[in-house]
């Protein structure tokens, strides 16, 4: 029996998932015995399969994952880009439906906390002996592990060393260069904060020459964050963390499980069979997290949920360690001065994140006019800009996933004289450096080309993969910072200043909002600057003030129209007994998750809930993409109005829909003026669907032409409507 990939029968339960993904093998295998089949699509539109696609299919089938659970699409959000036309509120409430999910397995994990703790109780060894914490992740893990260190870390011992009495108690203890013991790495450094380096996820080398790069020793604390749970270099990562205590006098398994985590988001059966992930779920020495909690709001979207639960879980584990080593040394009026009004209990912080989520709900009907707003600056041509200075990296990491997520122009450069990218963010700062420090509260940080590029030489046997790192190293060293600025100062105000039907949106975490008062404020002199410039205008609020407090504030902002053109949305969320945000930060996060989500949802770059704008642009994204083409193929020949205009036709094999891509792929990046601009997965379904409707080739000309002017959404509306 086949299993139909896009069935609208969602299958929960394990052991469901586990027969879906053996029925999709046992199908893909189906449809490629009869050759025939397989040659019918491609000779009809003209394809042989390329080099690429072929080694793809035959070498690279570790990574073709559509298999996990976080591949799989949400019954939530099934018709999420239907929902959120029609009313957006709606569409909202689906996505934030999703986070519910969260709140139900930390629950769970609330009652069996024991890994939890072990690794609270190993980060306060680990402050107390001088030793490092590791943080490392990738993608969307990497951007957690710098927030874990430039929201969270340093600006609390930034605080703490600001009291001087304070930090004149904890001197001797900690050591005067705290601020510097957690090192949050991701991926290709910090240059891949703008956008991810093709060929580094691949790599489990690059985590193995990233933690020696940053100096990671035996008995340091590392923490290795992977969404799916089988990304190469974070494998690679943890592996040669546990290599140094495997290399060392005497080992002992019991002793490096302390020091070592492994932190993922699918079940351990969908993971096993992939030989990377099974290396670390079946050794000893390693310490796993699983903090799965299901399919994301937008199918492969792991920025969202799965990110969300890992960022809450290790800033609470961290918190947890500071204030059981600050409350031995400190009163308890020391300690309220730092933030910490209760005594932690980890079990009690988890349980917080449903509280949070619900001041995040109250907040819908707002956010949707924001949404409405964004979507229509978009609509019209116009541009954003996003003003933080406490929530600059969560703003930041949102606007900056949304460019591969949803293929939009990526960050523009200081050598770009006009804008493309639709989104820039700006915080208070005199310039280009100093906006780097206050993003990261220490100097940016490459790759050295010196300590990557001959083991990249040497060590990688693939050669599209050694072709690959070896082009992005080119992108990621030190003087990557100076290609990006973000200072609320005279570069950008001259070359990137708002302009009539832009979007200026101001976001302010308490107690930030108060500074709203203020008319010299940087907040107030934003405000200025857009509503002056006939742009609208946003106010993102985390703040503890009450409805009726936050609306007076808003009344006295000249220029600043919230009950009519412009925004407002505040979410109610008392900042007592949180040091390092974590719950404002949180807050922040899901809220800009979905609208950024449902700002693309309006704007035709989501199909129901899947994401068929994505940049297939490493392996794991390519097996993504290819699913999508041959999900959404079949899909549509499966409909009862396709066989009776078209008549039946035999489902596409997952290995004919690769052929599709990588040809799709080599047009596209071909033609100029539409690199990295136009969607492979939409491409290739309209042309696959165009020459089976037409049974003749549909050229790439004339399919470009239909993604241009009507959209694989309101094409896929069409093409089994009768008018056809």
């Amino acid at each position: 029996m086949r299993a139909h990939p896009f069935s609208r029968f969602f299958l929960t339960g394990l052991s469901l998932i586990l027969l879906t993904a053996l029925a999709f093998q046992a199908s893909r295998q189906e449809t490629q015995q009869p050759e025939q089949a397989e040659s019918s699509l491609l000779e009809l539109l003209g394809i042989t399969p390329s080099p690429e696609s072929i080694d793809y299919l035959q070498d690279k089938t570790q990574f073709q994952l559509h298999t996990l659970i976080t591949e799989q699409r949400h019954a939530k959000t099934w018709d999420l880009s239907e929902r959120i036309q029609r009313n957006c509120a709606d569409g909202l409430k689906m996505l934030f439906s999703v986070d519910e999910d969260i709140s139900e397995k930390l629950e769970a994990l609330s009652q069996e906390k024991e890994s939890l703790e072990q690794a609270a109780e190993a980060v306060e060894e680990a402050i107390l002996s001088g030793h490092k914490i590791y943080i490392y992740g990738c993608g969307a893990t990497g951007r957690l592990a710098k927030q874990m260190e430039s929201t969270f870390w340093r600006p609390f011992w930034k605080k703490v060393k600001g009291n001087g009495k304070i930090w004149a108690k904890l001197l001797s203890l900690l050591g005067d260069n705290i601020e510097n013991r957690l090192i949050g790495e991701m991926t290709g450094g910090d240059r891949a904060l703008i956008s991810s380096l093709e060929g580094f996820e691949d790599l489990q080398l690059i985590g193995y020459l990233q933690l020696e790069d940053r100096k990671v020793e035996n008995g340091d604390v590392v923490i290795c964050v992977t969404e799916g749970g089988e990304t190469s270099s974070v494998i690679g990562a943890i592996l040669a963390a546990l290599d140094q205590w495997k290399n060392a006098i005497t080992y002992d398994p019991a002793q490096s499980r302390k020091k070592l985590y492994f932190i993922y988001n699918n079940p351990d059966e969908i993971l096993l069979p992939f030989d990377r992930s099974r290396a670390v779920l079946e050794e000893p020495g390693i310490t796993k997290i699983n903090l799965s909690t299901g399919p994301q709001a937008i199918t492969g979207s792991t920025r969202m949920q799965a990110t969300t639960i890992e960022t809450y879980v290790i800033g609470n584990i961290l918190q947890t360690a500071l204030d059981r080593i600050l409350r031995k040394h400190l009163s308890s009026k020391d300690m309220e001065k730092l933030g910490f009004i209760t005594e932690m209990r980890l079990k009690f912080k988890l349980l917080e994140f449903s509280k949070v989520l619900k001041q995040v709900q109250s907040a819908i009907d707002a956010t949707a006019k924001f949404t409405e707003l964004e979507a229509q600056t978009y609509q019209n041509g116009r541009f954003s800009t996003y003003f933080a200075q406490d929530g600059l990296i969560t703003v930041f990491i949102d606007s900056t996933e949304r460019s591969p997520t949803f293929r939009l122009f990526p960050l523009d450069t200081v050598k770009v004289e006009q804008r493309k990218c639709w989104i820039q963010v700006w915080t208070p700062a005199a310039n280009l450096q100093d906006a780097w420090q206050a993003f990261l509260g220490r100097p940016f940080r490459g790759l050295a080309p010196s300590l990557y590029k001959a083991p990249f030489e040497e060590k990688i046997e693939d050669p599209y993969l050694k072709r690959a790192a070896l082009d992005s190293l080119k992108n990621a060293g030190d003087d990557q910072q100076l290609l990006y600025d973000f200072s609320f100062a005279d570069f950008n105000l001259k070359n990137r200043a708002p302009k009539p039907g832009d979007l200026g949106v101001v976001v302010c975490i308490q107690p930030e909002v108060d500074s709203l008062r203020k008319k010299n404020s940087d907040f107030r002199k934003f405000i200025d600057l857009f509503s002056g410039s006939k742009a609208n205008l946003a106010l993102i609020l985390v703040t503890d003030k009450g409805p009726e407090e936050v609306i007076k504030l808003a009344h006295k902002i000249p220029g600043y129209d919230f009950m009519g053109k412009d925004a407002l949305v505040a979410v109610p969320l008392k900042s007592q007994n949180d040091p390092l945000g974590i719950n404002q930060q949180i807050a922040l996060k899901i809220l800009l998750n979905a609208h950024s989500t449902a700002v693309m949802a309006r704007l035709g770059k989501v199909i129901g809930n899947t994401m068929t704008n994505v940049s297939p642009s490493n392996l794991k994204l390519i097996g993504r993409a290819t699913y999508l083409i041959q999900s959404h193929v079949n899909d549509t020949l499966s409909r009862p109005q396709w066989v009776k205009l078209y008549g039946n036709r035999e489902p596409i094999s997952y290995d004919e829909a690769n052929a599709v891509l990588f040809d799709a792929i080599r047009f596209l990046k071909d033609k100029t003026e539409e690199a990295g601009q136009t969607a492979e997965v939409a491409f290739s379904i309209i042309r696959v669907l165009e020459s089976l409707r037409l049974k003749r080739n549909f050229s790439n000309a004339e399919t470009l032409n239909i993604v241009k002017t009507t959209g694989l959404s309101q094409y896929l509306g069409q093409v089994t409507s009768e008018s056809k």
